[in-house]
């Protein structure tokens, strides 16, 4: 008889006035930085900010390239970036925002699945959980407590 695997998932619905100042300036800094975001191809531009445990919050957006797959989403370049420039400091929450340019409203966006895989290295690499904030169109942020809620089945190297 075949035996049953299964894993809940758990997302919190908030409103923006729910969370603390320093996720509405996380959050505000992942929509500042969607609009530098380099996205001739796709038109769809994706904003990341990313608390450390030191306190010190960092920006970075999606970067394409006509040679595809080389382009690189925002929260691995934010990822990349902090552990390359702060290798000792825990990611703690991560926002993001997106939008598409043609159009005035943000966008609902979660992590694809090699940023969700990114995510959960950092969460291993420090043995600390990332809260992951996600705008949603109609101003309502989806939260995740940690990687497992977007990636129930992840890959992890046991050593």
């Amino acid at each position: 008889m075949a035996k049953k695997v299964s894993q809940n998932v758990c997302l919190h619905i908030l409103e923006l006035e729910e969370l603390d100042t320093k996720e509405i300036a996380l959050m505000e800094l992942a929509k500042k930085s969607l609009q530098k975001a380099y996205a001739p191809y796709s038109q769809f531009s994706v904003g990341a900010a990313l608390l450390l445990a030191n306190g010190e919050m960092l920006s970075a957006n999606n970067q394409e390239n006509a040679a595809f797959p080389v382009g690189i989403c925002a929260e691995r370049v934010l990822l990349s970036y902090a552990n390359a420039n702060f290798p000792d400091q825990a990611p703690l929450k991560l926002a993001i925002a997106a939008k598409s340019i043609a159009n005035e409203e943000y966008s609902f966006i979660s992590p694809c699945g090699l940023c969700r895989q990114t995510i959960n290295e950092y969460e291993l690499k420090f043995k600390q959980e990332i809260e992951i904030y996600m705008l949603n169109p109609s101003g309502q942020i989806l939260k995740a407590d940690n990687i497992s809620q977007l990636l129930p089945f992840k890959f992890n190297n046991f050593k």
